[in-house]
C-alpha cells in the first residue's frame, strides 16, 4: 500500500514538474520576440543535425548586436514542447509548437537537416503543410543539406533552382526529376529560396541572406564575429536573375 501511494505522488510530481517546466518554456519563447526585427524560424525535430542548425542560428543571432539594423528574432519550432534530441545526441526545447495557434508571425523559415529528411519526414503531413503555410507569406524559406528534400516535396522548388548535401544530389534528382538542381554549387538563390550544401556551407548561405537583407560591410563584420572571412565570390553558388 505504501509502495502504490509512493508511486502515485511521485507521479503527481513528475506530472507537476512537466506543466511548470512547460510553462515556463512558453513564456520564455514569448519574451525572445521583439517588435521591429524579423522573425526568423528554425524548424526542428528529432534527427536534426546540429551543424546545419546551429550555423545559421549563430550567424541570425548575432545581428541584434549590430547597430542601426532590422535585427532578428531567432527561435526554434518543432510538433512538440518536449525537448527534441539532435542526431549527434544533444537535447533541445522547443520555443514554439507549429501544430498550436500561438506561433508568431514567420518571416524567414530555416530547415536544417534531419536524418530522416529523405524518408519518414517527408510522410508527415501536418509538417509539410506548416512549411506550405509559412511559404504563403515569409520573405525568404531556406534549407540546409537535405532540408531541401522538404521543400521540395512541398512543392515549392518546382519552379526555381535549388541545391542539396552533394552526395545526395543523385537521389534528389531521382526523387524530383521536375527540379532544376545545381550540382556546384554550395548555395543556391532563386526567387525567395535559399538553399545549401549543408555543413560549413550553411554559415555560406546564412551570411549570403544577412549581406542581401544588411549589405555587405554588416555581413563581413556578423563574419567577424564568428572568426569567417567572408567573401561570397569565394564560395561557389548560383543566383538566378
Amino acid at each position: 500500500m505504501k509502495s502504490t501511494l509512493f508511486l502515485v505522488i511521485l507521479s503527481l510530481g513528475i506530472f507537476s514538474c512537466e506543466n511548470s517546466y512547460t510553462s515556463s518554456n512558453k513564456n520564455n519563447a514569448k519574451l525572445k520576440i521583439k517588435p521591429d526585427r524579423y522573425n526568423v524560424a528554425f524548424l526542428i525535430m528529432d534527427g536534426t543535425y546540429n551543424t546545419e542548425l546551429t550555423a545559421p542560428f549563430d550567424i541570425f543571432q548575432h545581428t541584434q548586436y549590430r547597430k542601426n539594423i532590422k535585427a532578428m528574432n531567432v527561435f526554434t519550432v518543432a510538433n512538440t514542447l518536449d525537448p527534441i534530441t539532435t542526431f549527434e545526441g544533444i537535447r533541445i526545447l522547443p520555443d514554439f509548437d507549429y501544430t498550436k495557434t500561438n506561433l508568431p508571425e514567420i518571416d524567414i523559415l530555416v530547415i536544417p537537416s534531419a536524418e530522416h529528411h529523405m524518408d519518414s519526414d517527408l510522410e508527415d503531413v501536418v509538417m509539410l503543410s506548416f512549411v506550405k503555410n509559412v511559404n504563403e507569406k515569409a520573405l525568404y524559406m531556406t534549407s540546409h543539406c537535405d532540408g531541401a528534400f522538404v521543400l521540395a516535396k512541398a512543392g515549392l522548388l518546382d519552379t526555381v533552382a535549388s541545391t542539396t548535401f552533394p552526395s545526395d544530389i543523385k537521389k534528389y534528382e531521382k526523387m524530383f526529376p521536375q527540379l532544376n538542381v545545381k550540382k556546384n554549387s554550395f548555395f543556391v538563390h532563386d526567387g525567395k529560396y535559399i538553399t545549401s550544401a549543408g555543413g560549413a556551407k550553411s554559415f555560406d548561405a546564412a551570411l549570403y541572406l544577412c549581406e542581401l537583407l544588411y549589405g555587405k560591410e554588416v555581413a563581413i563584420d556578423l563574419a567577424k564575429g564568428l572568426v569567417i572571412d567572408w567573401d561570397a565570390a569565394k564560395t561557389p553558388h548560383f543566383i538566378a536573375q
